[in-house]
């Protein structure tokens, strides 16, 4: 789970929608439907990653979640019927090309749906960001992962944790000569983290997405073991052109 910063820093805008051509410990529930762009991806009925509307006929998710998928959307709980739930199938899978499975370097994929959403309150797309966080920003990571670590306990609801994006420092100093330049760490004192079956999920800054979650340390919300993402600032041109080509 790192970060690199980059100075000075731009303004940052939310990128417009693209056109056609592994983890929460010690969070709390979300508000429904507050994470209209959450995902869930399944392996036949067990839930396998988190994953990110960016688009109403693209996912994105980490590289390291690469399978054939059911997608689930418009959930708060992955139990029961819920009549927001809208269900899909990955059709197409394009991982970065410069994915390293060892490092997770450029841990990031783009997931083709077969037929779009339709947007709700409950199902939308997130826009990404056009710039890179700050240290010490303050965002959001969301997903259906385990609750508790060693032990697993997988919870009824989706869950939410506020987490601050650590400087680069920080982030080389807990895991020596592991972080790229792809990578952002975010954490808490508090014992906050993201975990098992979260991968993919969205972590998301001022409304906008800049982060996937990626690795970190088992067992989870470990002092000075921040959660790493995959720095998504870095990668827009090449999920815009993804979009456009297929």
């Amino acid at each position: 789970m790192g970060l690199r910063t980059r100075s000075p820093f731009p303004l940052c805008l939310a990128l417009p929608e693209a056109e056609e051509g592994t983890r929460i410990v010690n969070g709390t529930e979300c508000p429904r439907h507050s994470q209209p762009w959450q995902a869930a991806l399944f392996l036949g009925q067990r839930l396998y990653c988190g994953a990110v509307l960016v688009h109403r006929q693209w996912l994105l998710t980490a590289a390291h979640c690469r399978n054939s998928y059911l997608v689930r959307l418009g959930r708060h709980s992955l139990q029961g019927v819920e009549l927001t739930t809208q269900l899909r199938k990955g059709i197409l899978s394009f991982p970065h090309p410069k994915y390293s499975h060892p490092k997770h370097d450029n841990d990031l994929m783009l997931i083709k749906l077969g037929q779009p959403v339709q947007p709700t309150a409950s199902v939308k797309p997130i826009s990404l960001s056009s710039c890179c966080p700050r240290a010490g920003a303050r965002c959001l990571v969301s997903g259906w992962g385990t609750t508790s670590s060693p032990q697993v306990n997988y919870p009824k609801a989706l869950q939410c944790v506020n987490l601050t994006i650590l400087s680069e420092q920080a982030c080389q100093a807990a895991y020596p000569g592991e972080i790229t330049d792809s990578m952002l760490c975010a954490g808490d004192r508090a014992g906050k983290d993201s975990c098992q079956g979260d991968s993919g999920g969205p972590l998301v800054c001022d409304g906008t997405l800049q982060g996937l979650v990626s690795w970190g340390d088992v067992p989870c919300a470990q002092p000075n073991h921040p959660g790493v993402y995959t720095k998504l600032c870095l990668f827009t041109k090449w999920i815009q052109d993804t979009i456009k080509s297929h």
